[in-house]
């Protein structure tokens, strides 16, 4: 497709209205928007509470924040503050508070639409729109948007404080680059508590992967949110344990991906955390439940190709190793097997230890280094931060 006519130096604004995972996405097409436009004013459009999982992001010139729930009056207020302010805007949803803001705040625009009547007039409002397409990853769906621009694609996420591997092309040199970075004494980062407890595995599982990892000579570093409720559940979790180095609720966000870029391996849930881990270069397995990852699978270092399958013992794609206990009903894409966030999913807690424990090991004797058997943390890892991650 032809690219819009813009002045030479735009200003660019991107709505990104969503959760963690998706602002994280959204990088590969901010990424996209500068390579097209060197000299452009790139700005993003996202929630208070999902602001700092762009920090150092080298492709971003302002972050433009909004509560979750904002007020009339405070919707008001954003409204004139963006208003016709921006040569192209574009949106990365197809709802309507997204549709409106790039509407209202760009001169040009940008974005997806649904299906039936209301699509139809977000069609016809929008310069251009990018129409459905079933069952597409969410990276996929930020790269139709760059399509949708005339522009080319960059297939990769971008990672707070900019500190990603060079596009690695395969797991040799994603494990030589780690075997350089500044802090090299060996540790593991396990994140054990999602957002929601039906993507939650079991207790039991994550202490015997503790245990394990220890024997294999490696550190291990506990990380999570801030939220009392998950830090209560961390508390079961590794209660007891010795060794357990505790980061719950400290690291910024660009900490969090410097810890998770020099770690030997980064185990985790369907988390905003663990699509951060895979995108740094980090070897990563992932333990998914009900959530579909032909749609939501993580990206690795240097892109995702092929794509995942539905369901899976263990799949691998570069630098990360997708975990399932694939039952018949796998993936549902439910909120588990009851339907609300507070559910139980039997595909999890049926996951044997033992099953995850061979993706651990095939991901360890993929590195380069060989963990020592008496391994410290770094230091410069040893203060605390501010900002707690989260999903």
């Amino acid at each position: 497709m032809k690219p819009l006519d813009l002045p030479p130096r735009p200003r660019i604004l991107v709505v990104a209205l969503r959760r963690l995972g998706d602002v994280l996405f959204a990088t590969a097409l901010i990424a996209s928007l500068r390579r097209a436009f060197r000299q452009a004013v790139i700005d993003v459009l996202v929630f208070e509470d999902t602001a700092r999982i762009l920090e150092g992001n080298p492709d971003i010139d302002k972050v433009v924040t909004m509560p979750s729930r904002p007020s009339v009056w405070q919707g008001l207020v954003l409204t004139a503050r963006l208003a016709k302010r921006y040569h192209l805007a574009v949106s990365t949803q197809s709802g309507d508070r997204p549709t409106l803001f790039a509407l209202l705040a760009g001169r040009r625009h940008v974005g997806p639409v649904d299906d039936g009547a209301r699509g139809a007039l977000r069609r016809l409002a929008l310069s251009r729109s990018v129409a459905p397409r079933p069952g597409a990853h969410r990276l996929e769906e930020m790269l139709r948007l760059a399509d949708a621009l005339g522009i080319a694609r960059v297939a990769h996420l971008v990672c707070p404080g900019d500190i990603s591997p060079p596009d690695p092309a395969s797991m040799a040199s994603t494990a030589s680059w780690h075997a350089k970075v500044d802090n090299p004494d060996p540790y593991a980062v396990i994140h054990a508590a999602p957002m929601f407890q039906y993507k939650r595995w079991t207790v039991d599982g994550w202490r015997e992967l503790a245990s394990h990892l220890r024997a294999r000579g490696l550190k291990v570093v506990a990380t999570g949110g801030p939220a009392a409720a998950e830090r209560a559940y961390l508390d079961l979790v590794w209660g007891g344990l010795p060794d357990i180095v505790r980061r719950d609720g400290q690291p910024s966000w660009a900490k969090l991906t410097h810890l998770l870029s020099g770690a030997r391996l980064f185990v985790g849930p369907d988390t905003s955390v663990t699509h951060l881990a895979a995108a740094t270069g980090c070897p990563t397995i992932a333990l998914f439940g009900p959530t579909d990852p032909r749609l939501w699978g993580p990206v690795p270092a240097g892109g995702l190709d092929p794509m995942w399958e539905a369901a899976g013992t263990v799949q691998r794609r570069k630098n990360v190793w997708l975990v399932q206990h694939p039952l018949p009903c796998l993936p549902c894409q439910n909120e588990g097997c009851e339907r609300h966030i507070a559910s139980f999913s039997k595909c999890l807690d049926e996951l044997r230890p033992a099953q995850v424990l061979r993706a651990v090991d095939d991901a360890l004797a993929s590195l380069s280094v060989v963990p020592s058997p008496s391994p410290t943390l770094p230091s410069s890892l040893a203060g605390e931060g501010e900002g707690g991650a989260r999903e």
